[in-house]
């Protein structure tokens, strides 16, 4: 089986990112799972530039009036909550699941 030939890419970064990547144990396995992590995780609102237009964040404010951003207890990522029909849903998901079974 043919393997695929490995690329160098490089990019510039201020002093507080180079410093911090330079005290990380193998800094070529982090950037790439970085980058890979990035890529399949694209946020649907700025399509992974990190920035929304001003009409977006309009809108992002009017749904976190019914969809606040709150941390879970369980795994402590950030999701969002819907209080639109009153109730308190938005627990996490693998704990619904055992739930279910």
């Amino acid at each position: 089986m043919e393997k695929k030939r490995e690329r160098v890419f490089s990019f510039k970064a201020d002093g507080d990112l180079a410093e911090a990547l330079e005290n990380t144990p193998n800094r070529s396995e982090f950037i790439r799972k970085a980058l890979l992590t990035t890529l399949e995780h694209e946020c649907p609102l700025c399509k992974g530039s990190g920035v929304l237009t001003l009409e977006q964040g309009k809108h992002l404010e009017q749904f976190l009036t019914v969809h606040p951003l709150t941390r879970c207890e369980e795994c402590q990522a950030m999701h969002f909550v819907c209080h639109s029909d009153g109730s308190a849903e938005g627990g996490h998901p693998d704990l619904e699941k055992r739930e279910l079974l």
